[in-house]
């Protein structure tokens, strides 16, 4: 008894002891533990997500990617799948599963013998708590805080609530925090589309989140998985059916799923810039903002094809440069090509070896083990690029081009001649023999190298100003400046429409004659005289306002702007938005002034929307992460806007109603007294009336000029510098533009319902060479990206405001057409300015005879011109 008494006695005070060392601990590590209450007002970092117009991601901007989904909204799948996987207990246990830890002591005794990784046995409550509230310091400390803070969580918040930040915080890898981040990382899939074993799979991550999603741990992630799958069998989250066919289900990943995203990396910087200057970085990368922007996926693919190709086919003209190295033995090759760098721009092509050379093709060996060839007809164009506009020898044999051990960049061909050949043989090249639309072989690869030249490319819509799509040079990958916004350059002729509306609102006309001829300005004391000349270096005499700019007449423009004077020139190149501070030098008629892309771009879509103000923008709407929009780029009223209808309206490109369409859709519109239409029903297919919202874009132009101007600048197309656009077989205008030494080159034009502005130049300017023009560089790529983006869209004309006249003159002379004139066309008057065939010439002298009609003069529009003549005058 005294025995059993000391050891009742020892054992109470060791008790005693050990509650008091329970109570001192807690005491001692509760002490300056983070306050849990404030997980009650978690408001994580979220992903901004940049969207596309049609809705469709284009980006995702965050420091941690993350998507944060309420626990009402994540299905149970996915939320059991994690329970099974990570604390089978969490609905029973009150913060530390004490089962959970006595078996993982168990399991560590024996690891530790056996020299194994120790095991834990945190429940999702303790997680949360190290998450939210701890580190991840490695120690027995850190273990008691966690196991304290969890039990004051759970006596905190409920079950749901905890669940919600655990699925929200935690890391599942490839950059992806959260499960609905995790879920469009891997799957491209919200939460309720993804199965049993795609939930199972993101409910394995948390044991190696960085390691499962790689291709060399395929069979231990579907190993992980499969596990998970039991665990949701044993807990009858599942059925036994359903376990086998998740078991059983491939795991494929997003980039195996043919999953591809727009590839607008210009755009979307843009679209960066101009928020990170709104709303700061904190909430950009962190704010959750959800941002629909204006580009149209479509049309942007089609841009960046276009430009990608014609800066090939420029470059092509120029020759080869060479192999981007060289192997000297052929010892490992494979290898040895694997450890060359691709060069920048080079990322949608292939390194490959020549391994061997015939007279007929090039035997190749890709990065991959396997070969390929380049036959003949893929290398003529591969002439050696000598100094300037020069090139070797043409290419007879494939070694004339390249040779065994030159490591070159190749492209998987899919037809029998390469397009790019194609373009090339067009503008003057060597023609390449073939069918273009023959199936190619398996192995055929073609040649390719990134070009040195640079371009840009922007399409809007021109009622709006919405920009559809913007390319701002061949690859972001050799760099991030945007040369459609960011490169100012001398646009050349494509400035000279501007220079002709000025004309047009002193009084002249389309037909009004302008002289042709030589042409001098005294510069100032020791300077000499300027003396422009046109391209060909001819003058044509008395030569109509339309035919100046179908042909790009230098040396009659800069008359006319004499004549005009530059102040109404810089005028409206302010209020075009072309420039803000033009000088106004006789010189800057000419395009010598510089400017952007999407500046010119815009201007030519005020020309084709009848002189109405719109300011480009890449951003239609944002929202915050709750859905609230915080800015809204049309801010125009909507009077009746909350009900739901629904309206058959003729389909556009750019999105204004096209009264000649032929195949109606239906869009959303809202109407007062209209009755909306429940989720998930199909509306009435009936016209209903839309909201009158107000036209609030300033006039800057009188409609009557602009589309004068359009007219001549459709003339462009149909007889001037841009005849090659005419094979589009749509109503097409625009002007070419080249500059001094062919520094730049330029086309910028439109449809009644896009418009699109090209830019080809050197980053460090220097001569595209001797006979390459805008008419050579920019005007194919225009032709081609219409001829894609309009494809399947009606013929639309070019709309026609009220208070014009048209009358049938020659297009030579832009005198009254008499019958049977072979080369009449309908020319646009303001009535009262009809040609009669009696004007004059506007030639510079003080005698000049009368140039303007009857109908002018009685508007009360000056006769004769007084051009000054002496020192500073026209000679």
């Amino acid at each position: 008894m005294r025995i059993l008494l000391g050891l009742f006695s020892i054992t109470l005070l060791l008790g005693i002891a050990a509650a008091a060392a329970f109570v001192w601990g807690l005491w001692h590590f509760g002490q300056g533990l983070p306050e849990h209450r404030q997980l009650a007002d978690y408001d994580p970092p979220v992903s901004t997500r940049i969207h596309a117009g049609d809705g469709r991601m284009i980006a995702e901007f965050a420091t941690e990617r993350r998507v944060f989904v309420p626990i009402e909204a994540i299905p149970r799948r996915v939320a059991r799948a994690f329970v099974s996987a990570e604390d089978q207990n969490f609905f029973e246990h009150s913060g530390v599963d004490w089962i959970a830890v006595a078996r993982a002591v168990a399991q560590n005794v024996q690891n530790v013998a056996q020299g194994r990784r120790l095991i834990g046995a945190s429940t999702i409550t303790q997680q949360v708590a190290r998450n939210f509230l701890l580190s991840n310091e490695v120690s027995w400390e850190r273990k008691i805080r966690e196991a304290i803070l969890a039990h004051r969580i759970e006596r905190a918040m409920g079950k749901d609530r905890i669940l919600e930040l655990y699925l929200n915080e935690i890391f599942l890898g490839n950059r992806s925090y959260g499960v609905g981040a995790a879920a469009l990382a891997y799957f491209d899939k919200s939460l309720d589309e993804l199965t049993i074993a795609e939930s199972a799979f993101l409910a394995s991550l948390p044991k190696a989140p960085d390691r499962y999603y790689r291709e060399r741990f395929r069979g231990a992630a579907i190993a992980r998985r499969d596990y998970v799958i039991g665990r949701m069998l044993e807990d009858d989250y599942i059925t036994p059916a359903e376990a086998e066919e998740a078991r059983a289900e491939p795991l494929t990943f997003r980039a195996e799923r043919g999953v591809q995203m727009v590839q607008a990396d210009y755009f979307v910087e843009e679209v960066r810039r101009e928020l990170l200057g709104v709303y700061g970085e904190q909430k950009l990368y962190g704010g959750g903002l959800s941002i629909r922007t204006t580009l149209n996926p479509e049309v942007q693919t089609i841009a960046r094809r276009e430009l990608r190709e014609g800066l090939m086919a420029f470059d092509r003209r120029k020759g080869w440069r060479g192999p981007v190295t060289r192997l000297e033995n052929f010892d490992g090759w494979k290898d040895q090509l694997a450890a060359v760098d691709k060069p920048a721009g080079a990322e949608e092509w292939q390194l490959a070896v020549v391994l061997e050379t015939t007279p007929e093709e090039a035997q190749v060996g890709l990065t991959d083990g396997s070969r390929g060839r380049i036959l003949l007809e893929q290398l003529k164009w591969a002439r050696k690029a000598l100094d300037g506009d020069k090139l070797g020898p043409a290419v007879k044999q494939p070694s004339d081009a390249i040779v065994t051990g030159d490591v070159v960049l190749v492209e998987k061909l899919e037809k029998a001649v390469d397009p790019a050949d194609a373009a090339a043989a067009e503008l003057g090249d060597e023609a390449v023999e073939g069918d273009e639309n023959a199936p190619a072989a398996a192995d055929s690869y073609a040649l390719r190298q990134v070009p040195e030249v640079q371009g840009a490319l922007v399409a809007m819509d021109p009622h709006t100003g919405r920009v559809l799509a913007m390319v701002g040079g061949f690859s972001a990958r050799i760099s991030q400046f945007n040369r459609a916004t960011q490169a100012h350059r001398q646009p050349g002729s494509a400035f000279k429409p501007f220079v002709y509306l000025a004309a047009l609102q002193q009084g002249f006309t389309p037909s009004s004659l302008i002289l042709d001829a030589p042409f001098a300005m005294d510069q100032g004391a020791g300077l000499g005289k300027w003396k422009p000349s046109n391209y060909t270096d001819r003058f044509y005499g008395p030569t109509p306002l339309r035919v100046g700019i179908e042909k790009s007449r230098n040396v009659m423009t800069v008359r006319l702007a004499q004549y005009v004077g530059m102040d109404p020139i810089v005028k409206i190149a302010r209020e075009f938005g072309i420039t803000e501070n033009l000088p106004p030098h006789l010189s800057m008629s000419l395009g010598a002034g510089e400017t952007t892309v999407l500046n010119l771009t815009s201007a030519y879509a005020m020309l084709v929307n009848g002189g109405k103000k719109i300011e480009p923008t890449f951003i239609d709407r944002v929202q915050d992460r709750t859905g609230k929009t915080i800015y809204r780029h049309d801010q125009r009223p909507c009077p009746g806007c909350e009900g739901l209808v629904w309206q058959d309206v003729a389909p556009t490109l750019g999105g204004a109603a096209n009264d000649n369409a032929s195949s109606p859709v239906r869009v959303a519109a809202a109407g007062p007294g209209l009755v909306s239409v429940p989720e998930g029903q199909e509306p009435p297919r009936h016209a209903m009336p839309v909201p009158n919202i107000p036209d609030d874009r300033p006039q800057v132009a009188d409609p009557r000029h602009t589309y004068q101007i359009v007219s001549m600048l459709e003339g462009v197309v149909q007889r001037g510098t841009g005849i090659r656009i005419r094979e589009v077989g749509k109503p097409l205008a625009g002007k070419t533009g080249t500059t001094n030494d062919s520094l730049d080159a330029w086309f910028v034009g439109f449809s009644p319902d896009l418009a699109v502005g090209i830019f080809v130049g050197y980053d460090q300017p220097r001569s595209l060479g001797t006979r390459e023009t805008g008419s050579s560089i920019a005007v194919p790529i225009f032709r081609d990206f219409m001829a894609a983006a309009l494809e399947g869209q009606p013929a639309t004309p070019f709309r026609m405001p009220p208070g014009l006249r048209l009358v049938r003159v020659d297009a030579e002379t832009g005198r009254p057409a008499r019958p049977g004139d072979r080369g009449a066309i309908w020319e646009a008057f303001i009535p009262g300015t009809e040609p009669t065939g009696g004007e004059g010439v506007l030639d510079g002298s003080d005698d000049s005879s009368v140039w303007l009609s009857e109908g002018a003069a009685a508007q009360g529009r000056p006769r004769q011109p007084t051009v000054g003549t002496g020192t500073g005058g026209v000679y």
